[in-house]
């Protein structure tokens, strides 16, 4: 299995797109809006932080 890691810029970006995301499923959440929407923004943000937690950045 080759070595898998995430440059410093990759892991801000998807620090970014985990924060984006979850802000949007928040604001959704909020106003009682579509499941699918929930749904759809909240894996975003939990597929970017489970690859943040796991994967190690390259120094």
């Amino acid at each position: 299995m080759p070595d898998v890691t995430l440059t410093p810029v990759t892991a801000t970006a998807l620090f970014v797109v985990a924060c984006l995301a979850g802000m949007r499923y928040r604001n959704i959440w909020k106003a009682e809006g579509p499941r699918s929407r929930l749904w759809l923004y909240g894996v975003i943000a939990a597929v970017a932080l489970l690859v943040l937690g796991f994967v190690p950045m390259r120094g």
